[in-house]
């Protein structure tokens, strides 16, 4: 049996990511709200990476997991 581990890079990655746009713009992914994601996961994420990432990021809060992203974005200042 295999354990599902975290990609540190993949997570990293998410860590830096910005919203390009509305009314979040500038905003990291991971501290976007809930129910904007969850608005984007009715609606359609969109495509590409930033969709992905804003999957992962939903998924993220989802499962209370956010913690995890801690030393990341310590890591990466404001």
């Amino acid at each position: 049996m295999s354990t599902l581990r975290p990609d540190p890079a993949l997570l990293l990655e998410l860590c830096r990511a910005r919203m390009p746009f509305g009314k979040y713009a500038g905003l990291r992914l991971v501290h976007l709200p809930e129910p904007y994601l969850l608005w984007f996961e009715r609606e359609g994420f969109p495509h590409g990476k930033l969709g992905e990432q804003m999957a992962l990021a939903l998924e993220i809060k989802r499962n209370g997991l956010e913690r995890l992203l801690d030393p990341l974005l310590d890591e990466e200042g404001p």
